[in-house]
Protein backbone atom coordinates (compact mmCIF):
# COMPACT_ATOMS: atom_id res chain seq x y z
CA UNK A 1 0.00 0.00 0.00
CA UNK A 2 1.51 3.29 -1.03
CA UNK A 3 1.47 6.55 0.94
CA UNK A 4 -1.39 8.03 -1.00
CA UNK A 5 -3.66 5.01 -0.34
CA UNK A 6 -2.82 5.09 3.39
CA UNK A 7 -3.82 8.76 3.62
CA UNK A 8 -7.03 8.06 1.75
CA UNK A 9 -7.92 5.29 4.24
CA UNK A 10 -7.13 7.60 7.22
CA UNK A 11 -9.31 10.40 5.79
CA UNK A 12 -12.18 7.97 5.13
CA UNK A 13 -11.99 6.51 8.68
CA UNK A 14 -11.88 10.00 10.23
CA UNK A 15 -14.77 11.14 8.06
CA UNK A 16 -16.85 8.11 9.03
CA UNK A 17 -16.06 8.72 12.73
CA UNK A 18 -17.16 12.36 12.34
CA UNK A 19 -20.45 11.34 10.73
CA UNK A 20 -21.17 8.86 13.54
CA UNK A 21 -20.30 11.45 16.21
CA UNK A 22 -22.54 14.11 14.66
CA UNK A 23 -25.44 11.82 13.71
CA UNK A 24 -28.66 13.11 15.34
CA UNK A 25 -29.96 11.15 18.30
CA UNK A 26 -33.28 11.14 20.15
CA UNK A 27 -33.54 14.03 22.60
CA UNK A 28 -35.05 12.02 25.45
CA UNK A 29 -33.44 8.68 26.14
CA UNK A 30 -35.66 5.77 27.08
CA UNK A 31 -36.13 5.46 30.85
CA UNK A 32 -34.37 2.47 32.33
CA UNK A 33 -36.50 -0.62 32.62
CA UNK A 34 -37.08 -1.51 36.27
CA UNK A 35 -35.52 -4.77 37.35
CA UNK A 36 -38.86 -5.80 38.83
CA UNK A 37 -42.42 -4.59 38.35
CA UNK A 38 -43.61 -1.64 40.41
CA UNK A 39 -45.67 -2.90 43.30
CA UNK A 40 -48.82 -1.44 44.67
CA UNK A 41 -47.63 0.50 47.73
CA UNK A 42 -51.10 0.48 49.29
CA UNK A 43 -51.15 -3.32 49.14
CA UNK A 44 -47.71 -3.48 50.72
CA UNK A 45 -48.80 -1.10 53.50
CA UNK A 46 -51.85 -3.31 54.16
CA UNK A 47 -49.67 -6.42 54.20
CA UNK A 48 -47.14 -4.87 56.61
CA UNK A 49 -49.89 -3.89 59.12
CA UNK A 50 -47.65 -1.32 60.83
CA UNK A 51 -48.90 0.47 63.91
CA UNK A 52 -49.73 4.15 63.29
CA UNK A 53 -46.98 6.73 63.59
CA UNK A 54 -47.11 9.24 66.41
CA UNK A 55 -48.62 12.50 65.10
CA UNK A 56 -46.02 15.05 64.03
CA UNK A 57 -44.59 17.49 66.51
CA UNK A 58 -43.69 21.08 65.83
CA UNK A 59 -39.97 21.50 65.35
CA UNK A 60 -39.49 17.86 64.44
CA UNK A 61 -37.62 16.45 61.47
CA UNK A 62 -39.73 15.64 58.38
CA UNK A 63 -40.06 11.93 57.67
CA UNK A 64 -42.59 9.70 55.89
CA UNK A 65 -44.71 7.32 57.94
CA UNK A 66 -44.29 3.88 56.34
CA UNK A 67 -47.68 2.73 57.67
CA UNK A 68 -49.78 5.24 55.73
CA UNK A 69 -47.37 7.28 53.58
CA UNK A 70 -48.11 10.62 55.25
CA UNK A 71 -45.41 13.17 55.98
CA UNK A 72 -44.90 13.74 59.67
CA UNK A 73 -42.40 15.48 61.92
CA UNK A 74 -40.46 13.27 64.31
CA UNK A 75 -39.49 15.26 67.37
CA UNK A 76 -36.40 14.35 69.33
CA UNK A 77 -38.31 14.26 72.61
CA UNK A 78 -37.77 11.33 74.88
CA UNK A 79 -37.76 8.89 76.15
CA UNK A 80 -37.47 7.41 72.68
CA UNK A 81 -35.34 4.81 70.91
CA UNK A 82 -34.51 5.56 67.26
CA UNK A 83 -33.08 2.77 65.11
CA UNK A 84 -31.65 3.50 61.64
CA UNK A 85 -31.78 0.48 59.34
CA UNK A 86 -31.73 -0.58 55.68
CA UNK A 87 -33.11 -3.59 53.85
CA UNK A 88 -29.68 -4.77 52.66
CA UNK A 89 -28.23 -4.71 56.22
CA UNK A 90 -28.14 -8.25 57.65
CA UNK A 91 -27.63 -7.18 61.31
CA UNK A 92 -30.61 -4.82 60.87
CA UNK A 93 -32.76 -7.75 59.78
CA UNK A 94 -31.74 -9.65 62.91
CA UNK A 95 -32.25 -6.64 65.18
CA UNK A 96 -35.71 -5.48 64.04
CA UNK A 97 -37.60 -8.49 65.52
CA UNK A 98 -35.68 -8.01 68.78
CA UNK A 99 -36.80 -4.37 68.90
CA UNK A 100 -40.38 -5.54 68.23
CA UNK A 101 -40.24 -7.99 71.17
CA UNK A 102 -38.74 -5.30 73.41
CA UNK A 103 -41.46 -2.78 72.44
CA UNK A 104 -44.16 -5.27 73.45
CA UNK A 105 -43.01 -5.12 77.08
CA UNK A 106 -45.20 -2.96 79.35
CA UNK A 107 -42.38 -0.65 80.52
CA UNK A 108 -40.69 -0.32 77.12
CA UNK A 109 -39.48 2.99 75.75
CA UNK A 110 -41.19 3.80 72.42
CA UNK A 111 -39.16 2.46 69.48
CA UNK A 112 -39.08 4.13 66.05
CA UNK A 113 -37.33 2.22 63.25
CA UNK A 114 -36.08 4.64 60.57
CA UNK A 115 -35.57 3.22 57.07
CA UNK A 116 -32.62 4.73 55.18
CA UNK A 117 -30.68 3.83 52.01
CA UNK A 118 -33.53 1.64 50.72
CA UNK A 119 -36.80 2.02 48.85
CA UNK A 120 -40.01 2.32 50.86
CA UNK A 121 -41.52 -0.68 49.08
CA UNK A 122 -38.53 -2.87 49.95
CA UNK A 123 -38.75 -1.74 53.58
CA UNK A 124 -42.47 -2.56 53.75
CA UNK A 125 -41.85 -6.01 52.26
CA UNK A 126 -39.09 -6.75 54.78
CA UNK A 127 -41.10 -5.55 57.79
CA UNK A 128 -44.04 -7.72 56.68
CA UNK A 129 -41.79 -10.75 56.19
CA UNK A 130 -40.18 -10.26 59.63
CA UNK A 131 -43.51 -9.65 61.36
CA UNK A 132 -42.34 -6.29 62.69
CA UNK A 133 -45.32 -3.97 63.23
CA UNK A 134 -43.57 -1.05 64.97
CA UNK A 135 -44.59 2.44 63.83
CA UNK A 136 -41.83 3.01 61.29
CA UNK A 137 -40.69 5.96 59.21
CA UNK A 138 -38.70 6.54 56.03
CA UNK A 139 -35.91 9.13 55.99
CA UNK A 140 -35.12 9.28 52.26
CA UNK A 141 -33.17 12.56 52.31
CA UNK A 142 -31.30 11.52 55.50
CA UNK A 143 -32.47 14.64 57.36
CA UNK A 144 -33.02 12.80 60.65
CA UNK A 145 -29.74 10.92 60.36
CA UNK A 146 -27.92 14.24 59.78
CA UNK A 147 -29.73 15.85 62.72
CA UNK A 148 -28.49 13.21 65.18
CA UNK A 149 -25.12 12.97 63.39
CA UNK A 150 -25.58 9.25 62.84
CA UNK A 151 -22.77 7.38 61.11
CA UNK A 152 -23.23 5.79 57.72
CA UNK A 153 -22.73 2.33 59.25
CA UNK A 154 -25.89 0.40 60.04
CA UNK A 155 -27.65 -0.40 62.20
CA UNK A 156 -27.31 2.74 64.30
CA UNK A 157 -29.43 3.13 67.40
CA UNK A 158 -29.97 6.27 69.48
CA UNK A 159 -31.60 6.86 72.82
CA UNK A 160 -33.33 10.19 73.30
CA UNK A 161 -33.62 10.98 77.01
CA UNK A 162 -36.51 12.89 78.59
CA UNK A 163 -34.34 16.02 78.70
CA UNK A 164 -33.72 15.80 74.92
CA UNK A 165 -30.14 14.52 75.17
CA UNK A 166 -29.36 12.13 72.31
CA UNK A 167 -26.77 9.39 72.71
CA UNK A 168 -25.74 6.61 70.40
CA UNK A 169 -25.87 3.09 71.76
CA UNK A 170 -22.72 1.29 70.70
CA UNK A 171 -22.61 -1.53 73.28
CA UNK A 172 -23.81 -3.84 71.90
CA UNK A 173 -23.26 -2.84 68.25
CA UNK A 174 -26.73 -4.26 67.54
CA UNK A 175 -29.30 -5.92 69.77
CA UNK A 176 -29.75 -9.69 69.85
CA UNK A 177 -32.11 -9.87 72.86
CA UNK A 178 -34.85 -7.62 74.30
CA UNK A 179 -33.03 -7.54 77.63
CA UNK A 180 -30.10 -5.78 75.98
CA UNK A 181 -32.43 -3.05 74.76
CA UNK A 182 -33.93 -2.58 78.22
CA UNK A 183 -30.46 -2.31 79.76
CA UNK A 184 -29.29 0.21 77.13
CA UNK A 185 -32.19 2.62 77.73
CA UNK A 186 -31.87 2.76 81.53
Amino acid sequence: MNNRTRWLVVVLVLGLAGVVALWPRDEAPEPPTPTRPTQDVAALRAQAKLRPCVPGAEGGVGVTCLGDGTRTALALKGPLLINFWATWCQPCQEELPVLERYAEQPDAVPVVPVLVESRETDGLELLARLGVRLPSVYDGPDELRKKVKAPMTLPATYYVAADGQVRQITDPPYFTAPEQVGKAVR
